[in-house]
């Protein structure tokens, strides 16, 4: 039981998420270049070891409010509403993946950009020709940076928040590693920013119906949109298709390397493949299931 974080040394595909609340500064909402940099760095770093990693990054509707101006999305109607945080997408998303772009070619990577919706798993033709670009992507050597396309997708995150989204491309690639980068040190058997008596949990072996039933809607966070529940759906999909995922705080971004050495950090959900699992069929009825 205790050589699990040792064995995450061999692993040599990895998923990053990163949520939104970690790329900017608070006070502002401006981006926060010193981290991105730092994170930049990190897999950067993982890149010249040998493995494959893909980043899952959130940050483009925050990026695009800020460019335009925009503090707070108001109206009574819901489309309006929409449509303003999908234009606040499009603007955002360039930034960020010019951001990206620039970073990484500081530490001699490329960068790609891979936009999914709901209906890139859905569909098996779109499934079938994102899981080859990811493939050939990984094959050149190169980062994919993914994000939802919130422009086109009315599902506004359907898919469940880019903790959910890492999972999926976690399963969609075969990854062996999924970390998602929060704003909480891992699983707590309560809300730690309610419930001073919130035990710490450092290895899920199995998910249990009583453990996916804590997550409920909770989170410190008020820019990104996935609490602890989504956290605990992705890691139903990563550990049904066969990858270990750990929750770590993104507070110094160096956790990634410090993990990737096999330390201790964050909770540790354990791989336990489902052959039955499918995937399509998950992401389809992902509301019905939560």
């Amino acid at each position: 039981m205790s050589n699990v974080r040792e064995l995450i040394r061999d692993k040599k595909r990895i998923v990053v998420k990163i949520g939104s609340s970690s790329l900017q500064h608070k006070e502002t909402g401006d981006m926060d270049y010193i981290r991105l940099e730092k994170l930049v760095r990190e897999l950067s770093d993982i890149r010249n070891q040998g493995k494959d990693v893909i980043l899952v990054t959130s940050g483009a509707i925050a990026a695009g409010k800020k460019a335009v101006g925009i503090t707070e999305i108001k109206s009574e109607v819901q489309s309006q509403a929409m449509a303003v945080k999908q234009a606040c997408s499009a603007i955002g998303q360039a930034r960020l993946m010019m951001t990206y772009s620039k970073l990484f070619a500081e530490y001699n990577q490329i960068a790609a950009q891979i936009l999914m919706t709901k209906n890139t798993i859905v569909d098996n033709l779109n499934r079938y020709n994102a899981h080859n670009t990811f493939t050939e992507l990984l094959n050149m050597g190169v980062i994919p940076v993914v994000n939802e396309n919130d422009t086109v997708a009315t599902y506004e995150i359907e898919i469940g928040d880019n903790d959910t989204l890492s999972a999926i491309v976690a399963a969609l690639v075969d990854a062996d590693l999924l970390i998602l980068l929060s704003d909480i040190d891992g699983l707590y058997t309560d809300d730690p920013h309610k419930n001073p008596d919130a035990r710490f949990i450092d290895e899920v072996e199995e998910l249990t119906p009583e453990l996916m039933n804590m997550g409920k809607a909770s989170t410190g966070s008020g820019v990104g949109t996935g609490g602890m529940s989504t956290k605990l759906i992705a890691a139903k999909i990563a550990t049904s298709a066969g990858a270990d995922m750990v929750i770590a705080n993104s507070e110094d971004i160096g956790v990634l390397h410090r993990i990737l050495d096999g330390k201790k950090i964050g909770t540790i959900f354990r791989a336990n493949k489902n052959e039955d699992f499918d995937l399509p069929n998950f992401v389809e009825n992902l509301h019905k299931n939560s």
